[in-house]
Parts: structure tokens; sequence; C-alpha cells
């Protein structure tokens, strides 16, 4: 019998999604300086769509469900938190803008005793005020009285991913399949920007343009994919603990791309976030 009982490694699919969001992201912070926020949730969702329409065809499956309310509720909620996200990315620093996305986290500790009758332990709630504390550090620069209501937008986006993610979780319970919460969501989001592109503004695409729009759309796909069936499959706080690791990519990204030099602030924030995820992973699980 081992000694130490290794937590679910289903959470840990929230890597990967983080990976894909950062990504996805930077691919945003790139493209904003052309493209308008409706524009580049429109390219991010019909890339998703396109290709979970191609996976459905292929294997024969149907979209008929007895949940459409839900499916519906969620890809609404979701699609709304979508483009909060890109409009503070795109007026916001990178690290910054996902930070604050990122604190759907400490929502999701609010909020999931009360929706999903969850318990967790009294330690899950002191490492989520830890790592959010740690994300609070990382806010690099300090929010400025220029981009306060961008700030605003970015926390707003985080409440509405944390009530989204709660719905994919009920889905989830009701065993409906991760590629159909997808589809509802890329379809809807698709339909959405697209009618929000009549109202605002549509930009013509140069040749240079289509790397950064396919990027973005691939990224965003894979870490849907990853993030639906991290929550679908494993423990909401556990995973909502995880995405943490998204701002600390986006700041490794503002490094790489951006030369944007982090403070002895800004590491300390990392390694806080660091522990506080992994002491939530291995205490959280039964």
């Amino acid at each position: 019998m081992p000694l130490l009982k290794l937590p679910n490694l289903k959470s840990f699919w929230m890597i990967i999604a983080a990976l894909g969001f950062a990504t996805m992201g930077a691919l945003v912070k790139v493209g904003a300086t052309k493209f308008t926020s409706m524009e580049l949730v429109f390219y991010r969702s019909i890339f998703g769509l396109v290709f979970i329409g191609f996976y459905i065809n292929k294997q024969k499956l149907s979209t008929k469900t007895n949940f459409i309310g839900k499916h519906i509720a969620r890809s609404v909620v979701g699609f709304s938190a979508l483009i909060l996200f890109f409009y503070a990315i795109a007026h916001l620093p990178l690290a910054t803008a996902i930070t604050l996305s990122n604190t759907s986290a400490l929502f999701l500790g609010l909020l999931t005793p009360l929706i999903l009758k969850e318990k967790p332990k009294l330690i899950t709630f002191i490492t989520l005020l830890t790592g959010f504390i740690g994300v609070s550090l990382l806010l690099q620069p300090n929010i400025q009285e220029s981009n306060w209501f961008a700030s605003i937008i970015g926390l707003l986006a985080g409440f509405g991913a944390a009530i989204a993610y709660i719905l994919v979780k009920q889905l989830g319970k009701l065993d409906e399949p991760d590629w159909l919460t997808v589809y509802y969501f890329t379809l809807v989001s698709t339909i959405g920007a697209a009618i929000g592109m009549v109202f605002t503004s549509v930009s013509s695409i140069a040749l240079g343009d289509t790397p950064v729009l396919i990027g973005l759309g691939l990224s965003a796909t894979i870490a849907q994919l990853a993030m639906t069936r991290a929550y679908r499959t494993g423990s909401t706080l556990v995973v909502a603990c995880l995405g943490y690791s998204t701002p600390i990519l986006a700041s490794l990204f503002g490094i790489l791309f951006w030369q944007e030099a982090l403070t002895t602030q800004a590491w300390i924030a990392i390694a806080i976030i660091i522990a506080s995820s992994m002491v939530n992973t291995l205490t959280s699980h039964k």
C-alpha cells in the first residue's frame, strides 16, 4: 500500500488548458492592434465550431440533448465572459488581464458550496485565499486611474467565467459529453459575435493576419476542450487552483515576446501561487 496516495490526475487537464489560454491571450494581444474584441471572439469561436463540427460529423454523433436550456445558459454566460476577457486583454497588460480573469477561482470558492453542494476542507479555502493574494501581487503594473474601467471589466470576466465553469460541472453530472458542451458554446459564440460585428465593424484580413487568427482559434479550441474535461472529471476547486498557472505562463510570455521584466515581488507571487496550488491539490482529495 503506497505511503502517499496521488491526487486525481484528471484535474491536471487544467494545466494543458492554462497553456492554451495563455497562448490565446498572447495572440489576442497581437490581434487587438487591428481587430476589435468582437471580431477576435468570432474568429476564435468559428475555428472551434469548424473543428468540433468536423469531429461530430466524422464520429457520426448527434447534437440532440435533453438539457438544451442548460447548454444555452452555459454558452451565453461563457460568450459574455469571453467578450469581457478579450476587451481586458486589449486594454491592459497581458499578465494583468489574465490575472483578473483568473479571479474566477476565488468566485468559485465562494459559489461552489452554495450551488454544487460541495464541502471542501477549510484548508482549501485557505489555499485559495493565499493563491488569490499571490495573484494580486502578480499584478504588474499596478492598476492606474487610466485603466480602472478595463480592470473592472476583467474582474467581471472572472465572475462570468466562474458561473460558466459551474454550469460545465453541472452538465458533467448530467453525463453530457465534453464535445457537446464545447459544440454549443462555440455555436452560440460564433452566432453572437457575428451579430455583434454587424453593429460594430468588420476589418479586412491580410495574409499576414492568418497565422494569428488560426493560432488564436487552435489554441482556444485545445484549451476549451482541456478545460471542459478538467471541470467535468476533476475536482472543481482543485481545477480552479491549477488555473492559477495561466497568469504565470502569461507573465513568461511577456518576458519572451515583449521583454516585460518581472520584479522580485512578481516572482514571490509566482512562488505563492504554485505552492498554494500544490497544497490544495494534495489536500482536497479523499
